[in-house]
């Protein structure tokens, strides 16, 4: 039964829109179609990403308007407002893409500023790409005020005509740029892959970031029940937004906060659901940022305490075989998170956006069809451990994110070959000049240095197209996309630009990376490396105005989840 609009509370709106003085305001909203009764109902933002700057995105105005309607329907009165979005696959390797991290506190900031500033009693944030979703959950917990994410959704695969039955994404095309410069495929076939890989609108279709992070938001609790795991364009993704719109509304009457739900063990429940699934690094650096906005204490060690007990089970891209898509015919992540509930791996007393706890919600989810060959049981794991290593080491004494998915071994040792850009090591990669045995150093990449920590998908992707996955090492202080495997190492911490140990590596130098050890070693003397250090110098700003320069002198390690707005000790 609808509640009346009386019934409903409206802590913030009520500010800005009621009595004789605040009749300016309700002024306001008369031309966008507001009648007398709408101002007695509680305000619902719906935060859109929409544009039609990435097919990620391109759907989000259809999906805002349903969630648009559910609010409305369950007595609210619902706003949409936009925020930015930015493409990390059209701007990987570029200097563009030093502003994709960048736009995360964008993002954040900006549904921060609209919320608060318009007095919304709630929050529908819809996003589909990388940055939006934690740039969403971070204005989430920062405001405090009822809020549902809503994932846009995976996108399906493209297909390649000439190859029957052969799916294809984005890092196939990625892989295909390094095939191309090895000589393994011809102008015409890598034309033919850059042509269908991406058939529509939707998120990249791997277990890559986008996907990892829609999964890591509904383990959580901020999602409604599969949410992270239906496609783009279908019939669920319209029925997903309409209840977040409700469900926003029902959060209103219980009195239930995004703070009630992001508690320790939700952030443990996200890690645990990651691993699993064989997610991106980025979440990493992402959970320790939401979680620093909740208030809530994670660490690097959290996700070495979790990744000793939790086993990667799920055959996904990049380093498996199958694409989302695929996973959502099967039933998606739920009956994966039953199996781990009862395992006793997840927390089922956690709270969710449904006013239910997340063990309440999983009560009836059925298991997967027989037969299914995209998520092993626990008993025969693709990994028995988490993928995600946290290294140390006199490499990176404050930790640094490997992937490790076991395909390309667990230690490798090989001779350093340093760069300052992802541009030129790309180059070296293309040209040949990068070999077996090399171990690949970029640095400057990171947070300040970057700034703005650049994705390393288009190297590690030409590694991987050379076919030289198992016989070379990449290590950078920037990140990688979710589409990144291979021998991978990525963080390290502290930077360069702030003169951290990576910022003193030579060519030639032995590096040893042992994800059993969980170490990174520079096989170079301290006497030696304290020379080293002592002949470094600082190097000068990249950029002196505009918002890399802002960002650059706020931002912290990424060790903390390279965040901008630490407490401030007045």
């Amino acid at each position: 039964m609808k509640p009346s609009a009386a019934s409903l509370p409206r802590p913030w709106s009520s500010t800005v829109l009621d009595g004789p003085e605040r009749a300016p305001s309700r002024a306001m909203l008369y031309p966008l179609g507001f009648k007398p009764e709408d101002f007695s109902k509680p305000l619902i933002g719906i935060a859109s990403m929409w544009s039609r700057v990435t097919p990620c995105n391109m759907h989000l105005d259809q999906l805002a308007r349903e969630a648009e309607a559910g609010a409305n329907a369950a007595g609210g009165k619902a706003i949409i407002f936009n925020t930015i979005t930015i493409s990390d696959g059209i701007s990987m390797g570029t200097e563009g893409m030093k502003y994709s991290l960048v736009s995360r506190e964008v993002i954040a900031d900006s549904i921060e500023t609209v919320v608060a500033c318009q007095g919304f009693d709630g929050l529908v944030a819809i996003g589909g790409c990388d940055k939006n979703m934690p740039g969403a959950m971070l204005a989430i917990a920062r405001l405090n005020r009822p809020a549902v994410f809503v994932y846009g959704g995976t996108i399906l695969p493209g297909c390649l005509t000439s190859r029957p039955e052969r799916k294809v994404d984005i890092v196939s095309v990625f892989e295909a740029v390094g095939q191309h410069a090895a000589g393994l495929l011809d102008d015409n076939g890598l034309r033919e892959i850059e042509s269908c890989a991406i058939p529509g609108p939707g998120s990249c279709g791997g277990m890559y970031t986008a996907n990892t992070m829609a999964s890591a938001i509904e383990a959580l609790g901020l999602s409604l029940p599969n949410s992270s795991a239906q496609n783009a364009v279908s019939p669920a993704k319209l029925d997903d937004c309409r209840r977040a719109g409700a469900a926003v509304v029902k959060m209103l009457q219980l009195g239930l906060r995004p703070l009630d739900i992001l508690t320790k063990k939700a952030f443990e429940n996200a890690i645990t659901v990651v691993i699993a699934l064989g997610g991106s690094t980025n979440a990493v650096l992402h959970l320790l940022a939401m979680a620093h906005a909740a208030r809530v204490k994670l660490t690097l060690d959290d996700f070495t305490r979790i990744g000793k007990r939790v086993p990667v089970l799920a055959d996904l891209k990049p380093s498996g075989k199958h694409l989302m898509s695929e996973l959502v015919a099967i039933g998606g992540i739920r009956p994966l998170m039953k199996m781990l509930l009862d395992a006793g791996l997840l927390h089922g007393d956690c709270l969710t956006v449904t006013g239910e706890t997340l063990a309440q919600t999983l009560d009836n989810v059925p298991p997967y069809p027989p037969g299914q060959t995209i998520i092993r049981p626990l008993d025969n794991p693709i990994k028995k451990d988490s993928h995600l290593v946290i290294l140390r080491g006199n490499l990176a004494p404050e930790g640094a994110v490997a992937k490790i998915s076991g395909h390309e071994g667990l230690k490798f040792t090989g001779q350093a070959i340093v760069f300052d850009s992802e541009e030129t090591a790309l180059r070296a990669i293309l040209d040949g000049t990068v070999k077996k045995g090399h171990v690949v150093v970029i640095r400057y990449e990171g947070p300040k240095g970057g700034p703005g920590m650049r994705e390393m998908l288009s190297p590690t992707s030409a590694i991987m197209g050379k076919g030289l996955g198992k016989d070379v090492a990449l290590i950078t202080d920037g990140r990688f996309s979710g589409g990144s495997h291979g021998f991978v190492v990525g963080h390290v911490t502290p930077e360069a630009w702030v003169g951290g140990p990576i910022a003193l590596v030579k060519n030639g130098d032995l590096i040893t990376i042992d994800a059993v050890k969980r170490q990174i070693t520079l096989h170079v003397s301290a006497r030696e490396l304290k020379a080293r250090r002592k002949a470094w110098k600082p190097r000068k700003p990249r950029y002196t105005r505009g918002v890399l320069a802002k960002y650059a002198a706020q931002v912290t390690s990424a060790s903390l989840g390279a965040v901008t707005d630490l407490d401030l000790k007045l």
